[in-house]
């Protein structure tokens, strides 16, 4: 490499030591783009494939641990380490303005939304479940219409969020024979209602005031939100009865995954990508992971995956992907 660069600067190379200066940083320059792209591949790969993922797991740790405990104790622990990390690196702390709408927003993430797909994936395979939350865009758009109000409604606008829905309908409906059983209903309004949670968060935090920091801002929702679903978790009843040394290593190691892979590792990932490669590109997880939830939960999970399922995937991501277009304009 270092010859081959510096062949194209055989001028410089005679011209003295400001040639060689030349060359050096463009040697530098040529290194640090190399380690730059395997970096994005290996995080666009964490955030596809791990936090596509997630979503078994998930399914694996509610077979033995009550969904709102599980998820208090991944995004509890990962809330500490995020925010704990961001302190030691001498981060702003929040004021306590924004740690009230940090709070707010955890609330509605990590107990609506979070909280609920631990809950509804005892009842949904987790591959369905992963299609059902995709259509947080939908709901976004929705949000955007109704309460931000800036975004008007249009033919093509229409045409997507009908398509979006109309997917859910497929999932849900038992009435089309499509082959497979329709998923459960309690567990399918419960992910609806957890995707309207994520996006009416989403369109506050564009209103509240909270820590200028991604990660400072992150680590304390997920932290706030580790403590609000303990407590939710202890208001349900979840503890009686429960004993932690009944719970088998598969269920352990499905909640260190979660934590370590799908929180920190997979934040960590998400963040960097941020900052390196345009939000419209990094948004394409979104149509990956329920790719990914639906392959694995298939290969690893023993889920089915019929007619009902591919078409209920393929109307949402149409749907998400004809939003993202036009937001992206």
């Amino acid at each position: 490499m270092r010859s081959a660069y510096c062949a194209l600067e055989r001028g410089a190379w005679n011209s003295g030591p400001v040639g060689l200066l030349d060359c050096g940083q463009g040697m530098v320059l040529m290194v640090d783009a190399y380690r730059r792209t395997w970096k994005t591949w290996v995080c666009f790969a964490i955030i596809y494939f791990v936090w596509g993922s997630t979503f078994l797991a998930i399914r694996v740790g509610v077979r033995e641990v009550p969904p709102f405990l599980l998820a208090g104790m991944r995004f509890l622990v990962a809330g500490l380490v995020l925010f704990g990390w961001m302190m030691a690196r001498g981060e702003r702390r929040p004021s306590e303005r924004e740690w009230g709408s940090a709070t707010l927003v955890a609330l509605l993430i990590f107990v609506g939304d979070y909280g609920l797909l631990f809950w509804a994936e005892r009842r949904v395979p987790s591959g369905v479940a992963a299609v059902m939350m995709a259509t947080i865009p939908v709901f976004m758009a929705l949000s955007e219409i109704v309460l931000l109000r800036t975004r008007r409604m249009s033919w093509r606008l229409a045409l997507a969020l009908a398509a979006g829905l109309g997917g859910v309908g497929v999932l849900v409906s038992p009435g089309l024979r499509l082959g497979g059983e329709a998923i459960d209903a309690v567990g399918a309004g419960a992910l609806i209602f957890a995707a309207m949670c994520w996006s009416v968060a989403s369109v506050m935090t564009r209103k509240l005031p909270l820590p200028a920091a991604k990660g400072v801002s992150s680590g304390a929702q997920m932290l706030a939100g580790g403590l609000l679903l303990m407590a939710f978790s202890a208001g349900l009843g979840e503890w009686r009865g429960f004993r932690f040394g009944a719970v088998s290593a598969g269920a352990w190691w499905a909640l260190a995954y979660l934590i370590v892979l799908g929180s920190i590792v997979g934040f960590t990932a998400y963040v960097w990508l941020l900052h390196h490669e345009s939000p419209t590109v990094v948004g394409t997880y979104a149509y990956i992971n329920p790719v990914v939830a639906v392959v694995v939960g298939y290969w690893l999970g023993g889920e089915a995956i019929g007619l009902r399922t591919v078409a209920g995937m393929a109307l949402v991501l149409a749907s998400v992907g004809s939003i993202a277009t036009m937001k992206a304009r």
